[in-house]
């Protein structure tokens, strides 16, 4: 046993071991949110994996060309040299580890941390690391094992080659057919467990013209957790009166905002839960309002408040919003699994909705608008096909997080105006598209075409600026002027930064508002007011709006 285990440790390869290291210490400095020490633990424990990776395949490539080895005298200095160098850099950079965190924080608003847990997330790494190495070795192991089996009867290279494609086919069998169908299902049954909840205070509406009541087309049990939380906490026509009456002399009439949703549950098909929507807006008089927003929800079902509470008290009450569920799995799940599934329910709704819009006499319908946050946003702008609207235009929409799939934002990022920077382009003219933060950039002095639309996006947003070349090439991003919210330390590395992004997606909702994929009130209102130009609307009352949006909030979490 004893022997063995030191034949195993002999085996490590020195120049695997040294880099390694090295991208362990490129992993702990600063990406685009702050981590927790377990977070950058696994973050690092990959990081060490690939890097070991790297080092043995960089051997095989120099011993595969016949490179003259190095005397005994210079390795064993090199050695040496490479070692004192590799440690260094690994203890300065866990040294500073608790500093590069504060100064993602910092600019979050976030309080500092006393420490980061350098020394804990460094075990996590190297158990981690140690673990994802050794399944590695094991593949390898069991490599060599069929080759030498197959060598008995075919030449050495068709050997090696046929051993490879085996065990590769095998691993990538065992890996996407049992342990990622495995990790989807446990997911999927989690996920849909918690659509099926019914929080406490999650009450069917009363009010027969309420989505979900019993006079209701869609039925309240059908609908998920989410879109029972949208059709339930939303601002009263009495909250909306005591804010225009605090804010203006003369208001307008009081009116309940109207919300239609309609579950996954409450039809089969895509199509049928648009049908579903249109007749249920027919019902409660959705036609009758002067803004019509058609809204594509995340992953899980979701409506940011923050979005659709800040309409309804811009416009007070004078609204409806109608969204149809096509997931329950969290939108950086949906993304990696069937991101069709926003842009299919979208367009089977907007289609419904639009066609049913073009039939009513232009001086009297609704304006028409769409929305959509993260995957959302994904299905949202490739709902109205361009060619379609021409004739009869929508007036615009507003898209928050677009995630890094979105072709049609990447296509509007990459035409950008020279000088303006990939996190905050100006878009041509910016009659037609223009784009904002967390900060407004909206220019709203500057004349508007007759279709409006935003991307309302953070410079620290994962979903938004991951991008699968990351690995190889520095984006945009950071060559130009980097975003406000985006630490100064951050620096691209290769195959590392890319890692760093990805562990960051699953995260981008623990920061405060205003960062990352968390985006804020404030933000929305200015994008609304952009988009919507309401006429008795004074950007003087934006505050008190804000304040009593926020103030909702609290009491929702109370």
């Amino acid at each position: 046993m004893k022997n063995r285990i030191l034949r195993y440790y002999r085996g490590f390869s020195f120049v695997g071991l040294a880099v390694a290291a090295l991208l362990f210490a490129a992993s702990v400095t600063p990406s685009l949110l702050p981590r927790h020490y377990v977070t950058q633990g696994l973050l690092s424990g990959f990081a060490l994996a690939v890097g070991y990776g790297l080092g043995v395949v960089m051997v095989w490539c120099y011993q595969f060309f016949e490179l003259p080895s190095p005397s005994r005298g210079v390795e064993y200095f090199s050695k040496r040299i490479t070692t004192v160098l590799v440690a260094a850099t690994f203890l300065v950079c866990l040294r500073n580890m608790t500093f590069w965190q504060n100064s993602i924080r910092k600019l979050m608003e976030m309080p500092d941390l006393e420490t980061a847990y350098p020394f804990r997330a460094a075990l996590i790494a190297i158990v981690f690391g140690a673990v994802l190495i050794a399944a590695a070795r094991t593949l390898i192991a069991c490599g060599m094992f069929l080759f030498r089996r197959i060598n008995r009867y075919v030449p050495p290279r068709v050997a090696v080659a046929t051993s490879g494609l085996l065990v590769g086919f095998i691993t990538l069998f065992l890996v996407n057919g049992v342990v990622a169908r495995g990790l989807l299902a446990l997911a999927d049954s989690v996920s849909l467990r918690a659509d099926e909840l019914i929080e406490e205070g999650m009450e069917m509406p009363t009010d027969p013209l309420a989505c979900g009541s019993e006079e209701s087309l869609v039925q309240w049990d059908s609908i998920g957790r989410q879109g029972k939380k949208f059709l339930t906490d939303g601002p009263t026509s009495q909250s909306i009166a005591e804010l225009w009456g605090a804010i203006k002399t003369s208001q307008p009439p009081e009116q309940q905002p109207i919300r239609v949703y309609v579950g996954m549950r409450s039809r089969d098909s895509e199509q049928e839960r648009a049908e579903l929507a249109l007749q249920e807006l027919k019902r409660v008089g959705a036609f009758d309002r002067s803004v019509l927003i058609v809204a594509t929800p995340t992953g899980t079902g979701w409506l940011d408040p923050s979005a659709v509470d800040t309409l309804e008290y811009l416009h007070a009450g004078d609204t409806a919003i109608v969204a149809t569920q096509y997931s329950y799995l969290p939108s950086w799940i949906t993304i990696l699994v069937d991101p069709q599934r926003s842009i299919r329910s979208a367009r089977h709704l907007f289609r419904e909705v639009y066609d049913h819009w073009t039939t009513l006499p232009k001086d009297s319908r609704p304006r028409l608008y769409l929305f959509g946050l993260s995957l959302g946003a994904l299905g949202s702008e490739q709902s109205a096909d361009i060619y379609t609207i021409l004739e009869d235009p929508i007036q615009g929409a507003v898209w928050s997080g677009p995630p890094f799939p979105s072709s049609q934002w990447a296509n509007m990022t990459e035409s950008r105006q020279a000088g303006s920077p990939a996190w905050l382009p100006k878009f041509q003219d910016g009659r037609l598209l223009r784009f904002t933060g967390r900060l407004n950039s909206l220019d709203v002095d500057r004349p508007w075409g007759k279709i409006r639309n935003v991307y309302l996006q953070h410079a620290s947003d994962p979903m938004v600026f991951f991008r699968s070349d990351l690995w190889r090439r520095q984006p945009e991003w950071l060559t130009d002027r980097r975003g406000p919210d985006v630490s100064p330390y951050l620096v691209w590395y290769p195959i590392v930064t890319a890692l760093q992004i990805a562990f960051d997606l699953p995260m981008a909702t623990t920061v405060p508002l205003g960062y990352g994929h968390n985006y804020s009130p404030q933000g929305y209102l200015n994008a609304w007011i952009a988009v919507t130009d309401p006429d008795a609307w004074d950007s003087a009352d934006n505050q008190q709006l804000i304040d009593t949006v926020m103030k909702r909030f609290a009491e929702s979490d109370d």
